[in-house]
């Protein structure tokens, strides 16, 4: 039997945690991956050290800067020859230096949690969904697009409001480009996770709050970003495009949608 041919793939984020994780999924069913830093460029190469086959590439910028996002897809674009699949990871996470909970955060420090989180996690995912789309579109080729979003999208993120807000926009925005881009044969889904053991959240798993974050989900256990990887390569599989419009809940049941 014929193997299918491999395709090429632009990863964003994906100097560490979910988007390394998703880089060498991809690489191992023998797709080539362009791997996005914003700025640790060594980690990024530590990712591709990862990565299984050959023809992988490291790609820089700022997605969250118009003129960056549309750079990134060229450099991508150049270094593996065009690109097949695109996985929108890049984030402006939560974390100690960023929470802005209504009450106690000042109005400067509101203004810029929020323009950072919606320029990367939502506008960023945009450009550059934008920039891939049409260099399918003019190449009159088929693809796949993930966007990871978050559970916060959905149960409300109120020490980071930002964070959720950029997240269901991502998750409408999929919904919308899976109608536009249908006709094009590209597939769009996103994926929905709870709170994923990343080496970023390690130390919160290991202090004194590590048991009330295992003890949401009713495994006992956060997810891990093999798992978060395992369904994006399902979703940008030939196999996924009918799943195309879907929004994955990926959290250990943690939080039920109805």
């Amino acid at each position: 039997m014929t193997s299918p041919p491999a395709r090429r793939a632009l990863v964003t984020g994906a100097s560490r945690g979910i988007g390394r994780a998703v880089a060498v999924a991809l690489a191992a069913r023998g797709d080539r991956v362009a791997v996005h830093y914003a700025s640790d460029r060594a980690a990024a190469e530590q990712t591709v050290a990862l990565l299984g086959g050959d023809g992988h590439a490291v790609v820089g910028g700022d997605v969250g800067d118009p003129g960056q996002a549309a750079e990134v897809v060229r450099q991508a674009v150049a270094a593996l020859g065009g690109v097949e699949i695109l996985v929108n990871n890049a984030a402006v996470a939560p974390a100690p230096d960023n929470r802005h909970a209504i009450a106690e955060v000042s109005y400067a420090g509101w203004q810029d949690s929020w323009r950072r989180m919606i320029d990367v996690d939502l506008i960023g995912a945009a450009n550059v969904t934008y920039c891939v789309a049409r260099h399918l579109i003019d190449r009159g080729a088929p693809g796949s697009i993930v966007n990871v979003g978050s559970r916060g999208a959905f149960r409300g993120e109120p020490e980071f409001p930002a964070y959720g807000a950029a997240k269901a926009g991502l998750h409408a925005f999929g919904q919308s480009m899976a109608t536009a881009l249908a006709p094009y044969g590209i597939g769009v889904c996103s994926i929905a996770p709870g709170f994923i053991g990343t080496d970023r959240q390690a130390a919160r798993l290991a202090g004194a709050g590590g048991e009330a974050v295992r003890a949401q989900s009713p495994f006992g256990r956060v997810g891990t970003p093999e798992e978060v990887a395992a369904a994006v390569a399902y979703l940008t599989s030939a196999e996924a495009v009918w799943a195309s419009g879907a929004i994955l809940d990926l959290n250990g049941a943690s939080h039920l949608r109805t």
